[in-house]
């Protein structure tokens, strides 16, 4: 399946909800989004990860690949009145230099990356005793959620997509992480639920590999009318409250 996020960029910044602020104060627990701390947050997206470490005093550059997502993290940064050193560059090659860095974040990306050579670059830029933080905010399926539902229609509209019944846990990343030297891995989790109105659940779906970032314009549209539909029978309430975990693996040089 091949995946553009370029061509979710908008529905991304409008609809994507950001980390909870229950992150931010978990991972100051573990040292992380101090003030005047250097950090580089891979695979920034709209920057919703980078934002709220910025807006805690860090010192941030947010990189992602694409031009359009960057974009839009800029607006928004802009528009929270954040300063967010934003740039076009990849996790595998970041072009910054080594021992740069105290804390190197990514949020919702690290499954995307060459994740072999993105953990030989994490090495590579931050100082010594610096530490990774990579985390996921997921929706969880169980049995007759909105998130059930919601996951049977991208299958069916998408057979290539095979990234659902997942339950917002990431061992591979564990392995990742000690393979590439990091030492002192721990990772924390908890559930919160996220409230989305209709339009608002719709155009977070239509970012997804498996909707807006792969399927043609068209079959996008297809996918959304039926969604619509499928909440309006289903799910009528006009504020929909959607099971979601957080987690997060911390390792240190």
């Amino acid at each position: 399946m091949k995946v553009d996020f370029s061509a979710t960029a908008t529905d991304y910044a409008k609809h994507r909800p950001g980390f909870p602020d229950s992150l931010f104060n978990r991972l100051s627990e573990y040292g992380i989004g101090l003030p005047g701390q250097k950090i580089v947050d891979l695979g920034t997206g709209t920057g919703t990860l980078a934002r709220g470490l910025a807006a805690r005093g860090s010192d941030v550059i947010g990189l992602d690949p694409s031009a359009a997502m960057l974009q839009q993290a800029t607006q928004l940064s802009e528009s929270a009145q954040l300063k967010v050193n934003y740039r076009v560059a990849t996790a595998e090659n970041t072009g910054l230099p080594s021992a740069s860095t105290d804390v190197v974040t990514a949020g919702q990306c690290w499954h995307w990356f060459d994740r072999p050579r993105a953990v030989q670059e994490v090495a590579r830029i931050l100082k010594v005793n610096g530490c990774i933080a990579i985390a996921h905010f997921d929706w969880i399926r169980s049995k007759g959620n909105i998130a059930e539902a919601t996951e049977q229609l991208i299958e069916a509209h998408n057979p290539d997509w095979s990234m659902g019944g997942r339950h917002g846990l990431y061992p591979t990343c564990l392995r990742d992480l000690n393979e590439g030297g990091f030492k002192e891995i721990q990772t924390f989790s908890y559930d919160v639920f996220v409230p989305f109105t209709h339009e608002d659940w719709r155009g977070r779906i239509r970012t997804t590999a498996g909707v807006g970032a792969s399927l043609t314009p068209d079959k996008v549209e297809l996918f959304d009318q039926e969604l619509a539909a499928l909440l309006q029978t289903n799910y009528p309430t006009p504020m929909l409250q959607v099971h979601h975990r957080v987690w997060v693996a911390i390792a240190s040089l």
